[in-house]
């Protein structure tokens, strides 16, 4: 897992990525699985006061995070040691698994809950054996996976602005967690948040972290405003109608006509980006087959 060692990228980049990542996780899942993680880890499970023994402590955090994710017989033994990445976990047949963290966390243990959620996560991919192909999207993975399943919230938590010393300077430091962005951590809280109805904004301690809360909310609420879903404005409506009548649109647009008799629209689920086929009949309810949701559309 990286920790941040280079100016903080903001916005949506890896969209794309997170949205395959999505629909991977209700794919290899079931909606009935998926489900069972509606409620997050919440924050005085993972909280870790200073007078509390630090190995010990750690190995609490691990075990809540293995409960969470209802991880069978994984026992998690967590040491600490200097090197480049946040933390690391050795993924072997298990029972057992090995979790390093890096040395900083032992004065500063404001995110040991959030590099054990993440490194956990790999642990129960692993044995989902689901991955990406290359480290980068099989990162992007494990951090959407961490988030939408309730335990990554405290990975966006991670990012903050503080007072540092360089020097004889007194300077804002930014750090943070993960692959994703602060905004993309925040686009997948929120799909979580509008699927389940389980808000964790109340929880951030950084203010920066609520405000990319609210960022990625944004984005996850236009994601129900495109057509042919029947909350969208009277511009894209107007261009979708357009569409329509040509039988065909842009590749940019977020759906595709297919057929002329009779007209069949696709377009991406807004809660598991599965693409959905509909005929194009004017309103109607569509259902996910993937992941249930019921969508009121304007064909």
């Amino acid at each position: 897992m990286t920790q941040q060692a280079e100016p903080i990228v903001h916005g949506f980049p890896h969209l794309d990525t997170v949205r395959a990542s999505l629909t991977a996780l209700y794919r290899r899942l079931s909606y009935d699985t998926v489900s069972l993680f509606a409620a997050s880890v919440r924050p005085e499970a993972v909280d870790f006061p200073a007078d509390e023994d630090l190995y010990l402590g750690a190995q609490r955090v691990a075990r809540v995070m293995v409960q969470h994710f209802r991880l069978p017989d994984a026992r998690m033994i967590v040491s600490f040691r200097d090197m480049v990445h946040a933390g690391n976990v050795e993924l072997a047949a298990g029972p057992e698994y090995f979790i390093e963290l890096h040395s900083r966390f032992r004065t500063d243990r404001r995110d040991i809950g959030a590099v054990l959620a993440h490194e956990v996560m790999h642990v129960y991919l692993h044995r989902l054996d689901l991955e990406f192909r290359g480290t980068r999207d099989n990162e992007i993975l494990t951090d959407t996976a961490t988030a939408y399943l309730g335990a990554g919230w405290l990975l966006l938590d991670s990012y903050r602005e503080e007072p540092a010393v360089r020097g004889e300077r007194l300077i804002m430091s930014a750090s943070k967690l993960g692959y994703l962005t602060p905004e993309e951590f925040g686009y997948v809280l929120a799909k979580r948040a509008l699927a389940f109805g389980d808000d964790i904004e109340p929880w951030f301690t950084s203010a920066q972290a609520r405000d990319a809360y609210r960022t990625g909310l944004a984005q996850a609420q236009e994601d129900l405003r495109r057509p042919p879903l029947a909350h969208c404005g009277w511009a894209v409506r107007r261009r979708y109608a357009h569409d329509r009548r040509a039988g065909s649109a842009l590749p940019s647009a977020p759906y595709a006509f297919e057929g002329s008799g009779p007209m069949r629209v696709s377009f991406p689920c807004p809660t598991c980006h599965q693409r959905i086929r509909v005929p194009v009949r004017g309103r109607m309810k569509a259902r996910c087959g993937l992941c249930r949701t019921v969508l009121e559309c304007d064909t």
